[in-house]
């Protein structure tokens, strides 16, 4: 690869870096913020299991509603949802 090629893949990469998720933290970081390594780790240890589902627009918009009228994370309301829809 020549010179020139090399740089412009290294500016792509310096790019990518910046745009990622988590942009805020490039180039020291913040304490606060936790890795997603880290995150992988506390959800294990918590007995989470990751569990993706596609549905409908209009159905993802009422959970969204009811979790912030409820002020609850996503998650927190799908499960309990879930557990009172097996329960019954």
């Amino acid at each position: 690869m020549k010179k020139t090629g090399m740089a412009k893949s290294d500016a792509k990469k310096l790019m990518g870096k910046m745009a990622a998720p988590g942009a805020s933290a490039f180039g020291g970081g913040d304490a606060a913020t936790i890795d997603r390594r880290e995150q992988r780790k506390r959800d294990q240890a918590a007995g989470l299991v990751p569990f993706a589902v596609k549905l409908n627009g209009d159905l993802v918009q009422q959970l969204q509603t009811l979790a912030k009228e409820r002020q609850l994370d996503l998650n927190q309301l799908v499960a309990e949802l879930l557990a009172k829809g097996l329960a019954a």
